[in-house]
């Protein structure tokens, strides 16, 4: 579906069809858990590793008191709250607050650099913005503070303290933030090859189908507890652990601090079920240590694995080291659509594929520049995918199909069963852990160094974390070392995540007739020179 209120028919005859097919049920989110509350107010709700724990009705209360702080402090039904905060109970507290204003959550990393969360606060137009005080030696409440102080809006700023009060900054003075149309839900956040986030637009609707359909798929319910090391402000940990465990009525067991060890622990003593995560999650618990004879995540039903690709080899030592947790890749994006592979799948489609479609999501794959065979451009529509961009309306568009298909700009095929085989990458960026990272501002800071003629940055296949970030430097005469530089970048403001973790020196690089470096190329030329 398009943000616009206007529907072609074909759009009006889609959206018939997915609330014919209950993808579509039109309930909002605290509405259902209201009703969880009332069967069980009692029963474990929340779950952090600084040693909180809420029930159903102490999540509701808390919930409950803080939409009254930020009623009181000016914010209305429709308007965006920021929630920058780590995997603790109060992100839980905080997105429940927002549904129960009607704010409109948006969630982002809690390792958002000052400037990105600036810009994102301008953006969406935040009305507030919630944090906690620090997080892991950084001032995030100074940060959430700044971005506040630096937006044309009035932005009330709380921040939580470790027992989980909230005080409020003083507001500095600036226009009304807008109200946002009554179809938006949430926002996302999402990089590009800008530089700057994207902030997508899910509905209840879009962001129910995939509750839905997971849980049909995995049998989850209520009774199925959800552990989540995932960042909660990325998509992963929002859409799978946040919205689900409020969606089942499950518990929702949090990590913050990731420690494999910890969490074959937590896994084990909570008797969790499902969990959603990265490549370097699955990758650090088959590497931990355990005890000889027991099958690592007993209780661990279904992991699903994703956001960076994930290695055959290891989802076949995950079949040995837990046989009794069901591994696949999941493949889908902050903007939707979501393929795993269903139980029972064989263990070599498991292994070697990217799943199956969620029910009633369509994939096709597009004819794509310079690739041949039945490789091309994945592009997706369904129940789950996203309305839009905020503020960005053309180049959401732009990447439309004339029949509704979304641009995924992913290499793909479909196999003779509907699988999906993912080839390769059209955007330019990297994934990092399941973390999308722009290029475009680290060559720029690259750029600036007096001994680099031509930079591009480039994932390099990792194991553990999918890609690191790797520099191919084109030097002027004088030489340049991996930790000379890194040095020369911190000073100049570049965050630690993306500094280069490899440096390599070339005589040239391969362009365009436009003198634009062709990645594709460079990575084969590098590849091939191993």
């Amino acid at each position: 579906m398009t943000a616009s209120t206007a529907f072609s028919a074909e759009e009006s005859a889609r959206e018939d069809h997915y609330r014919s097919q209950g993808w579509w049920p039109g309930v909002r989110l605290e509405t259902r858990f209201a009703e969880h509350v009332a069967a069980g107010p009692d029963v474990a709700s929340v779950t952090d590793d600084h040693g909180r724990s809420l029930t159903r009705s102490e999540l509701w209360q808390r919930a409950r008191s803080l939409a009254d702080d930020l009623s009181r402090q000016g914010v209305r039904p429709r308007q965006a709250v920021l929630i920058y905060l780590p995997n603790c109970v109060e992100w839980q507290v905080a997105l429940l607050a927002c549904l129960q204003l009607r704010a409109i959550p948006a969630t982002l990393p809690i390792n958002t650099d000052p400037q990105t969360l600036a810009y994102i606060c301008q953006h969406v137009g935040a009305r507030a913005v919630v944090a906690t005080a620090t997080h892991r030696g950084r001032a995030t409440g100074e940060f959430a503070s700044q971005a506040g102080a630096s937006s044309a809006y009035a932005v009330a700023v709380g921040v939580f303290d470790p027992a989980g009060a909230v005080e409020w900054v003083a507001q500095a003075p600036g226009n009304e933030a807008p109200i946002h149309p009554d179809h938006l839900e949430h926002l996302m956040f999402t990089s590009s090859t800008t530089g700057l986030p994207k902030a997508v637009m899910h509905t209840i609707d879009t962001l129910a189908a995939v509750n839905i359909t997971f849980a049909e798929r995995y049998a989850l319910s209520a009774d199925t507890p959800i552990f989540m090391p995932s960042p909660l402000g990325h998509s992963v940990g929002a859409w799978h652990g946040g919205r689900l465990s409020l969606f089942l009525g499950a518990h929702l067991v949090l990590q913050d601090l990731w420690d494999p060890e910890a969490a074959l622990a937590s896994i084990d003593r909570h008797s969790c079920r499902f969990t959603a995560a990265a490549t370097p999650f699955l990758k650090d618990l088959l590497d931990a240590p355990w005890l000889a004879g027991t099958p690592k995540m007993g209780s661990l039903t279904s992991f699903l694995c994703g956001g960076a690709p994930v290695p055959a080899s290891l989802i076949e030592e995950a079949a040995r080291q837990a046989p009794d947790t069901f591994v696949t890749v999941l493949w889908g994006m902050t903007e939707g659509g979501v393929t795993t592979c269903p139980p029972g799948t064989p263990a070599e489609t498991v292994a070697h594929s990217a799943g199956y479609p969620l029910p009633g999501l369509e994939l096709t794959i597009l004819p794509a520049e310079g690739v041949t065979g039945d490789v091309g451009e994945l592009a997706m529509r369904g129940p789950g995918v996203f309305i839009g961009y905020l503020g960005q309306d053309e180049m959401y568009r732009e990447l439309l199909t004339e029949d509704g298909y979304f641009r995924t700009g992913d290499l793909a095929r479909l196999d003779d069963e509907g699988f999906l085989r993912l080839s390769g990458r059209i955007k330019d960026l990297i994934i990092r852990g399941g973390v999308n990272i722009s290029p475009i501002p680290i060559e720029d800071a690259i750029s600036a160094h007096p001994g680099v003629r031509r930079v591009a940055v480039i994932g390099q296949a990792d194991e553990r974390l999918g890609e690191r970030i790797c520099a191919v430097v084109v030097p002027m005469n004088e030489s340049i070392d991996l930790e000379s530089l890194q040095e020369w970048l911190l000073e100049r403001g570049l965050s630690r995540r993306h500094l280069p973790e490899c440096l390599v020196l070339v005589d040239d690089v391969p362009v365009t007739a436009a003198g634009k470096i062709r990645k594709l190329d460079l990575k084969k030329q590098l590849e091939a020179g191993r």
